[in-house]
């Protein structure tokens, strides 16, 4: 898939609202960057950050809409694990790749 500057903007925009409002850090280079925001935008609850995940769909052609799901789910344990990093008694830095206790 081609990445242009509109669709890069939405996608940076899109990780600084997840990171602020779930805790959830998703990098541009992770290979499912684009379906890790998507799915982290179904268990936001501020209408913005669902609107840009619309975006974001519309731009990589993907025919999953962006909408609140009808009964609770549970985060997947990948974006589980990014959530509670920085939510442990000690320090958790992430240094390539590799979580470092310090």
């Amino acid at each position: 898939m081609e990445l242009n500057k509109a669709m890069l903007d939405c996608m940076q925009a899109l990780r600084r609202r997840l990171r602020s409002e779930l805790a959830i850090e998703i990098r541009l280079s992770q290979p499912d960057a684009i379906n890790a925001m998507l799915s982290a935008c179904l268990f936001s609850s501020d209408e913005e950050t669902r609107q840009l995940g619309q975006r974001l769909a519309q731009f990589s052609d993907k025919a999953t809409p962006v909408s609140k799901p009808a009964t609770p789910v549970e985060l997947p344990a990948t974006l589980l694990e990014t959530a509670h990093v920085g939510k442990t008694s000690g320090s958790v830095r992430i240094y390539r790749g590799q979580r470092v206790y310090a």
